[in-house]
């Protein structure tokens, strides 16, 4: 997606997001002083989706190089860096929304995973304060880190139906129940999603959670569809990755919680815009295996 179409598509959801928003926030007694900035909304949501389609790996360098030098035309009011960095958490309720509304529609078949953010090296865990009391210790199959974990649920064509972030010390089964809502058909996980209460209670919900057995588990029979798909789990082991080194959503240079959100939704939509994603060619598979 250009510049241009996604600042319209943008834009467009702002002009019917903002009015909404801001009768929520009187009605709720939420309303705070909100100044008017130089930078519309629109144009502050715009700027920090497009860093993630930018191929840039650093915000500062994206602003300063790209933005500030190349798309002054584009952008005819733009602020400092550092007063952009101050508005980005204004950002960060709208940019959920237009997530949410980007998201997939389910078609009976989604994988469902997690992935570890970083937030630091863990020779510095003492001595970071930013996420002090937030972030937590975990450990995944590379080792312990310190951070959070992203918990995602995808459709076969590689688009997103459900998000949670967590702490990086949670149970991976904890979130299932919530990342399901409202979904239907087969999930399909590895090893360490299985469990017998989890796996009523999505079947209650009319959802059937398939993983692979341990080693000291007895075999089961498997419909041959299903084992099929179960190998094909590794579609959302490269979405995490294309998330982590195109979209940049893990690194170590936040300064604030509030951006760090901000960040982590504008990867998550700058992937949910790309036109081409990982996706299954399911119907040749089956034929494949079948014959």
């Amino acid at each position: 997606m250009s510049l241009v179409e996604l600042f319209a598509d943008v834009d467009d959801f702002c002009l019917l997001f903002e009015p909404r928003w801001k009768r929520f926030q009187l009605s709720n007694g939420l309303r705070q002083r909100d100044r008017n900035t130089q930078l519309s909304l629109s144009e502050i949501m715009t700027i920090m989706i497009y860093f993630h389609q930018s191929g840039y790996r650093f915000f500062k360098a994206y602003y300063q190089k790209h933005i500030q030098k190349h798309l002054t035309e584009e952008f005819p009011d733009l602020v400092s860096y550092h007063r952009f960095v101050t508005l980005m958490s204004r950002a960060f309720m709208p940019l959920t929304f237009y997530l949410l509304s980007k998201r997939g529609a389910c078609t009976g078949i989604s994988f469902v995973d997690s992935t570890s953010l970083k937030v630091c090296h863990n020779k510095r865990i003492e001595r970071n304060k930013v996420f002090s009391g937030i972030a937590k210790r975990g450990k995944t199959t590379m080792g312990w880190f310190y951070g959070f974990k992203l918990h995602l649920v995808v459709n076969e064509y590689g688009e997103i139906l459900s998000f949670q972030l967590t702490p990086g010390n949670v149970d991976d089964r904890k979130p299932v129940p919530f990342l399901f809502e409202g979904l239907f058909g087969k999930a399909f996980a590895d090893k360490g999603y299985i469990s017998k209460d989890l796996f009523a209670k999505l079947l209650k919900e009319n959802i059937q959670l398939i993983t692979g057995l341990r080693k000291n588990m007895k075999n089961q029979l498997m419909d041959l569809q299903d084992k099929l798909l179960l190998r094909k789990r590794s579609i959302i082991e490269t979405i995490n990755d294309q998330l982590k080194n195109i979209s940049q959503i893990e690194h170590s240079r936040h300064r604030s919680f509030s951006n760090f959100l901000v960040n982590l939704i504008s990867g998550l939509i700058a992937y949910a815009l790309k036109p081409i994603k990982p996706a299954l060619n399911l119907k040749p598979a089956l034929l494949a295996v079948v014959c």
